[in-house]
């Protein structure tokens, strides 16, 4: 099975992030079906270390490893201005030229419009790509079609889990592919 990271660029904290939390549900339906996840939040990151882009501050040491372990990814990043998260974009910044060569990436977004529907394609993939991702399909949720109850569990609108559905199953598909996985 494969190593996944789950990587959330929320400024917000986790807790109230419907970003992390939708994040850290699909990275537990992931496990539930034997794959190996970890979890990365880059907001906890030291933020002198992350803006200076410090490599040897342990925990960015740390965060770069994490990357550098997983067979694919996971990204999910709320959407500001149009565009994936600042802090994201920083650690992204951060990250060797192709750090991500050959691993699957699954991009999430969340926001507060559909307006921001198009910052998946147009924002975050061809960030992902340029470090060499192999970008499967991604998808925008809207925030207020993701409720999370006191207990942790998430849960989506009918709509909303009906086009998220056939996307994460495809990711799941790529990460079934042995021969993908062993090129990464």
């Amino acid at each position: 099975m494969a190593t996944v990271l789950t990587l959330t660029g929320s400024a917000s904290a986790p807790g109230s992030s419907r970003t992390a939390r939708l994040v850290k549900h699909l990275g537990r339906d992931l496990a539930a079906q034997g794959h190996r996840v970890r979890s990365l939040d880059v907001r906890t990151l030291p933020a002198e270390a992350l803006l200076s882009a410090d490599t040897s501050h342990p925990a960015v040491a740390e965060a770069v490893a994490l990357v550098e372990d997983a067979d694919a990814l996971v990204v999910g990043t709320p959407v500001y201005k149009a565009a994936y998260s600042g802090v994201l974009k920083t650690f992204l910044d951060l990250l060797p030229q192709y750090a991500l060569r050959g691993k699957p990436v699954l991009p999430l977004a969340t926001g507060g419009s559909p307006a921001h529907v198009l910052a998946v394609d147009y924002a975050l993939r061809p960030v992902l790509t340029s470090l060499g991702a192999e970008v499967t399909q991604g998808w925008f949720v809207l925030d207020r079609h993701i409720t999370a109850a006191d207990d942790g569990t998430v849960s989506l609108t009918p709509d909303a889990d009906a086009g998220l559905a056939p996307v994460v199953d495809r990711f799941r598909e790529v990460l079934a592919e042995p021969t993908r996985l062993a090129v990464a």
